[in-house]
């Protein structure tokens, strides 16, 4: 499956699971635009106390995105999204964060993948 990029940046975080960090952090400029891996349908759209804004993808092939710590939610549950297509706005939100990056978490039925292999 290719995936599309969703923010140009530099990787601050490496996909870490032994420390319970299951994504890839991503610093950008803020208000850089993020996009979707791919074609899917956004099954949650909200705030969460250490995420911030959160958004998930569920895209065929049993494949979920999640991205974490956004200023802005462009979409709401059920929108269905294209790969490419921008989701939200990178930001600073939640507890986990130290500054502007974008949080992206892939799982392949139900466990976390390295979104570095895609």
């Amino acid at each position: 499956m290719y995936l599309f990029n969703p923010v140009t940046g530099l990787v601050s975080g490496l996909y870490d699971p032994r420390n319970n960090h299951y994504g890839l952090d991503i610093v950008a400029k803020e208000n850089e635009p993020i996009k979707a891996v791919a074609d899917g349908v956004v099954v949650f759209s909200s705030w969460t106390l250490d995420g911030g804004y959160v958004i998930g993808i569920q895209h065929r092939g049993n494949l979920l995105s999640v991205y974490k710590h956004n200023s802005e939610r462009l979409k709401n549950v059920g929108s269905f999204v294209s790969g490419g297509e921008i989701i939200a706005i990178i930001g600073n939100t939640g507890e986990l964060t130290s500054g502007p990056h974008l949080h992206l978490e892939l799982w392949f039925k139900g466990s976390p993948v390295n979104p570095e292999d895609f």
